[in-house]
Protein backbone atom coordinates (compact mmCIF):
# COMPACT_ATOMS: atom_id res chain seq x y z
CA UNK A 1 0.00 0.00 0.00
CA UNK A 2 1.47 3.25 -0.69
CA UNK A 3 1.13 5.44 2.27
CA UNK A 4 1.30 8.88 0.19
CA UNK A 5 -1.92 7.75 -1.77
CA UNK A 6 -3.39 6.68 1.12
CA UNK A 7 -3.27 10.22 2.76
CA UNK A 8 -3.64 12.18 -0.13
CA UNK A 9 -7.08 9.83 -0.65
CA UNK A 10 -8.45 10.04 2.63
CA UNK A 11 -7.41 14.44 2.57
CA UNK A 12 -9.70 14.04 -0.87
CA UNK A 13 -12.74 12.36 0.76
CA UNK A 14 -12.62 14.72 3.54
CA UNK A 15 -12.29 18.02 1.81
CA UNK A 16 -14.85 16.78 -0.64
CA UNK A 17 -17.29 16.14 2.32
CA UNK A 18 -16.21 20.01 3.53
CA UNK A 19 -17.12 21.65 0.21
CA UNK A 20 -19.93 19.97 -0.12
CA UNK A 21 -21.26 21.02 3.37
CA UNK A 22 -19.88 24.44 2.79
CA UNK A 23 -21.46 25.07 -0.65
CA UNK A 24 -24.77 23.65 0.79
CA UNK A 25 -24.85 26.15 3.39
CA UNK A 26 -23.93 29.15 1.46
CA UNK A 27 -27.02 28.48 -1.16
CA UNK A 28 -29.01 27.92 1.75
CA UNK A 29 -27.84 31.26 3.50
CA UNK A 30 -28.71 33.29 0.14
CA UNK A 31 -32.18 31.47 -0.77
CA UNK A 32 -33.87 32.21 2.67
CA UNK A 33 -31.53 35.40 3.65
CA UNK A 34 -33.33 36.03 6.60
CA UNK A 35 -32.89 35.11 10.48
CA UNK A 36 -35.24 34.83 13.19
CA UNK A 37 -35.08 33.66 16.63
CA UNK A 38 -38.58 32.87 17.45
CA UNK A 39 -38.34 29.40 18.96
CA UNK A 40 -42.22 29.48 19.80
CA UNK A 41 -43.48 29.00 16.08
CA UNK A 42 -41.04 26.27 15.30
CA UNK A 43 -42.13 23.13 17.25
CA UNK A 44 -40.10 19.94 17.72
CA UNK A 45 -37.53 20.52 14.26
CA UNK A 46 -36.00 23.27 16.51
CA UNK A 47 -35.02 20.40 19.37
CA UNK A 48 -34.49 17.55 16.92
CA UNK A 49 -31.61 19.49 15.53
CA UNK A 50 -29.78 19.77 18.75
CA UNK A 51 -30.25 16.75 20.18
CA UNK A 52 -28.93 15.31 16.20
CA UNK A 53 -25.68 17.59 16.55
CA UNK A 54 -25.18 15.77 20.11
CA UNK A 55 -25.81 12.49 18.58
CA UNK A 56 -23.67 12.83 16.04
CA UNK A 57 -20.52 14.60 17.85
CA UNK A 58 -20.56 12.22 20.65
CA UNK A 59 -21.33 9.31 18.25
CA UNK A 60 -18.96 10.26 15.78
CA UNK A 61 -15.81 10.25 19.05
CA UNK A 62 -17.38 7.20 20.32
CA UNK A 63 -17.67 4.81 17.08
CA UNK A 64 -14.35 6.25 16.04
CA UNK A 65 -12.55 5.04 19.22
CA UNK A 66 -14.93 1.54 20.01
CA UNK A 67 -13.47 0.71 15.87
CA UNK A 68 -9.90 1.83 16.31
CA UNK A 69 -9.93 -0.04 20.15
CA UNK A 70 -10.73 -3.33 17.99
CA UNK A 71 -7.43 -2.53 15.88
CA UNK A 72 -4.94 -5.16 17.17
CA UNK A 73 -0.81 -4.48 17.14
CA UNK A 74 -0.14 -7.75 15.18
CA UNK A 75 -2.16 -6.78 12.59
CA UNK A 76 -0.47 -5.97 8.95
CA UNK A 77 -0.15 -2.25 8.79
CA UNK A 78 -2.42 -2.37 5.23
CA UNK A 79 -5.24 -4.05 7.48
CA UNK A 80 -4.86 -1.68 9.98
CA UNK A 81 -5.00 1.67 7.72
CA UNK A 82 -7.89 0.20 6.14
CA UNK A 83 -9.70 -0.52 9.72
CA UNK A 84 -8.65 3.35 10.47
CA UNK A 85 -10.50 4.38 6.98
CA UNK A 86 -13.31 2.63 7.61
CA UNK A 87 -13.62 4.65 11.28
CA UNK A 88 -13.12 7.73 9.62
CA UNK A 89 -15.39 7.59 7.19
CA UNK A 90 -18.36 6.54 9.81
CA UNK A 91 -17.08 9.61 12.43
CA UNK A 92 -17.67 11.80 9.07
CA UNK A 93 -20.89 10.45 8.44
CA UNK A 94 -22.09 10.96 12.27
CA UNK A 95 -20.60 14.91 11.63
CA UNK A 96 -22.12 15.48 8.22
CA UNK A 97 -25.73 14.02 8.78
CA UNK A 98 -26.82 16.03 11.52
CA UNK A 99 -25.46 19.28 9.90
CA UNK A 100 -27.36 18.29 6.56
CA UNK A 101 -30.36 17.69 9.01
CA UNK A 102 -29.89 21.18 10.54
CA UNK A 103 -29.43 22.90 6.74
CA UNK A 104 -32.36 21.57 5.78
CA UNK A 105 -34.12 22.69 9.27
CA UNK A 106 -32.85 26.23 9.04
CA UNK A 107 -33.98 26.02 5.08
CA UNK A 108 -37.73 25.28 6.28
CA UNK A 109 -37.88 27.16 8.84
CA UNK A 110 -35.61 30.73 8.73
CA UNK A 111 -34.59 30.00 12.31
CA UNK A 112 -30.80 30.44 12.86
CA UNK A 113 -30.41 27.90 15.64
CA UNK A 114 -29.88 25.07 13.10
CA UNK A 115 -28.03 27.30 10.80
CA UNK A 116 -25.40 28.08 13.67
CA UNK A 117 -25.46 24.28 15.30
CA UNK A 118 -24.50 22.94 11.33
CA UNK A 119 -21.85 25.64 11.29
CA UNK A 120 -20.38 24.44 14.16
CA UNK A 121 -20.39 20.90 13.06
CA UNK A 122 -18.73 21.99 9.87
CA UNK A 123 -15.78 23.59 11.90
CA UNK A 124 -15.79 20.29 13.82
CA UNK A 125 -15.45 18.63 10.23
CA UNK A 126 -12.65 20.84 9.28
CA UNK A 127 -10.14 19.91 12.01
CA UNK A 128 -10.65 16.30 11.54
CA UNK A 129 -8.32 16.61 8.88
CA UNK A 130 -6.79 13.58 8.29
CA UNK A 131 -3.05 13.44 8.57
CA UNK A 132 0.03 11.30 9.71
CA UNK A 133 0.23 12.25 13.23
CA UNK A 134 -3.46 11.63 13.57
CA UNK A 135 -2.50 8.24 12.24
CA UNK A 136 0.27 7.80 14.43
CA UNK A 137 -1.70 8.60 17.20
CA UNK A 138 -5.02 6.86 16.69
CA UNK A 139 -4.27 3.36 15.66
CA UNK A 140 -1.80 1.23 17.61
CA UNK A 141 1.77 0.71 15.51
CA UNK A 142 4.80 -0.51 16.03
CA UNK A 143 8.21 1.83 15.96
CA UNK A 144 8.49 0.16 12.48
CA UNK A 145 5.06 1.17 11.43
CA UNK A 146 5.49 4.72 12.66
CA UNK A 147 9.07 5.25 11.27
CA UNK A 148 7.09 4.21 7.50
CA UNK A 149 4.17 6.70 8.00
CA UNK A 150 6.62 9.32 9.24
CA UNK A 151 8.43 8.83 5.79
CA UNK A 152 5.40 8.77 3.97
Amino acid sequence: MDLKNFIRSLSILHLLLLCVLVVITIWVVYQINSFNSNAAIEGVLLYLVPLFAMVGYFGSQWIFKKMISNIQIQTKLEDKLRKYKSALQLKYTFIEIPAFVGLFAYNNTGNALPLVISICLIAYLAVQRPNKDNIIKSIPLTNDEVAEIQQA
